[in-house]
């Protein structure tokens, strides 16, 4: 006997269905759609999209488009850019107060460089409660 409960469900998950065939769209949960960058380069003096995507082995046009540069041109001396991606498949944190990143790093098992990397921390004694981090 199905319950008023299991039969919204399974109108709603019809209706997704329908939706998925009739638009040619995917439903992708959040967490698998989003990326975070892994990587990050501090644009020096003199340097140029072309010579930092031959350094670390991509193109101008994949770094323009993973930090929003609509002019390949247009970098500055200290822009910070990414220059690789991965899928989000650990977890996220929210930092209370009194944490650290040591101890957090610690109770997640990975290195502080790790999340410091990950979330793009340039001081690791510097962290905020509220702040969310993601744990590889």
């Amino acid at each position: 006997m199905l319950t008023q409960g299991s039969k919204r469900w399974r109108k709603w998950l019809a209706a997704v269905v329908l939706l998925t065939l009739v638009t040619g769209f995917s439903v992708v949960p959040i967490a698998q759609a989003s990326t975070y960058c892994t990587q990050w380069h501090t644009v020096q003096r003199g340097e140029n999209l072309f010579r930092i995507g031959l350094r670390y082995g991509t193109t101008v046009s994949y770094l323009q488009s993973l930090n929003g540069i609509p002019n390949a041109n247009r970098i500055y001396a200290g822009q910070l850019l990414c220059v690789s991606t991965g899928s989000v498949g650990g977890t996220t944190y929210t930092v209370q107060w009194g944490d650290t990143l040591y101890k957090i790093a610690r109770r997640y098992g990975v290195s502080i460089w790790t999340l410091a990397n990950y979330n793009n921390i340039t001081n690791i004694n510097r962290i905020y409660a509220g702040q969310v981090l993601y744990i590889p």
